[in-house]
């Protein structure tokens, strides 16, 4: 397969890496581009975890809350963000996310045949097509998730004006505004470290394997680069590899994660939990979260403006 510029490019704003290893990753991967990140980080040549997954769409995030028991998050997404902050689409994705927490479908295509709470002769859909027709530019409900607390209460965030949502949910047997404060902050975390599960314990099997390759192929690689006489033998780079694996889950778990508001910097979230806990005479415990960042797996369509003007100059010519 021809690698071509646009390739390089793509991956090289995805992942850091610098041109030349961006072009052999995907010469090697035969132009695959979530194998030619999974070949970077084995060669450890990525600056950082940028993958594909996070280039940026436009659109909006937004909350809706019932009670403390119940809310849904919503992800509308627009074709620019000039769009974005267009008043008519705020109040279409203010609406979607009333639709949703009053909603018990569990998949989206259900959602979209719903009967539109503003009007009940149309559906969901109906009133999508409705919004793009006006707006003139493509719209999608791209996603909703609606989380209602068995045993406890469920925390709202949203951050940059509906870049980033969070909804938390945390059992407890007291519910007050210490303790409502308390997840608030665990969820303002969550927006802004992105962890990938609540604590360690909840990372499957197959997840840990596949850290342990990617790890264990770049302390191979790092220990064949050492002279000779300095190479570490395989228990030793054994041994390393665990030490990784346990930075690494601390990180994306976040019942591990460092408290980020932690006076000491040196508090997890789940030691401040069970501070606010002790504090409360309560027993508290994270549930599950849920995340949406604003485009966050869409890849944008990258036009270059002049050559579309001077192609159409040219065919107008």
């Amino acid at each position: 397969m021809a690698i071509t510029a646009a390739m390089v490019k793509e991956l090289r704003e995805s992942t850091g890496a610098g041109m030349m290893e961006c072009k052999k990753a995907l010469t090697e991967t035969n132009g695959d581009m979530d194998q030619a990140v999974e070949y970077l980080r084995k060669m450890g040549i990525m600056k950082s975890e940028k993958k594909a997954s996070r280039i940026a769409a436009e659109g909006l995030t937004r909350i809706a809350v019932k009670d403390d028991q119940t809310a849904a998050v919503v992800e509308v997404n627009s074709e620019t963000d000039f769009v974005a902050q267009n008043e008519k689409f705020q109040a279409f994705v203010e609406a979607v996310a009333k639709q949703a927490v009053e909603s018990n479908s569990q998949d989206l295509e259900s959602f979209m045949a719903e009967k539109w709470n503003l009007d009940q002769s149309k559906t969901v859909n109906d009133a999508l097509v409705e919004i793009t027709a006006v707006i003139s530019e493509k719209i999608s409900i791209r996603r909703f998730e609606k989380v209602t607390a068995q045993n406890g209460i469920v925390v709202p965030y949203v951050h940059g004006g509906g870049r980033i949502s969070v909804l938390v949910e945390a059992t407890t047997d007291v519910v007050n505004d210490d303790i409502k404060d308390a997840i608030k902050n665990i969820a303002m975390q969550v927006a802004a470290l992105n962890p990938k599960f609540v604590s360690s314990e909840d990372i499957s099997e197959e997840y840990r394997n596949h850290e342990k390759e990617i790890l264990l192929a770049q302390a191979m690689k790092e220990n064949e680069e050492l002279p000779e006489g300095k190479r570490k033998p395989q228990e030793i780079i054994e041994k390393m590899l665990n030490g990784r694996l346990v930075k690494e889950f601390k990180e994306i778990c976040l019942n591990e994660q460092v408290y980020v508001k932690a006076e000491d910097g040196k508090q997890s979230v789940g030691q401040y939990i069970a501070q606010v806990g002790k504090a409360n005479n309560a027993n508290i415990k994270i549930a599950r979260f849920v995340r949406f960042e604003t485009g966050e797996g869409i890849e944008k369509k990258n036009e270059n403006f002049a050559e579309e003007v001077a192609k159409q100059a040219g065919q107008l010519g």
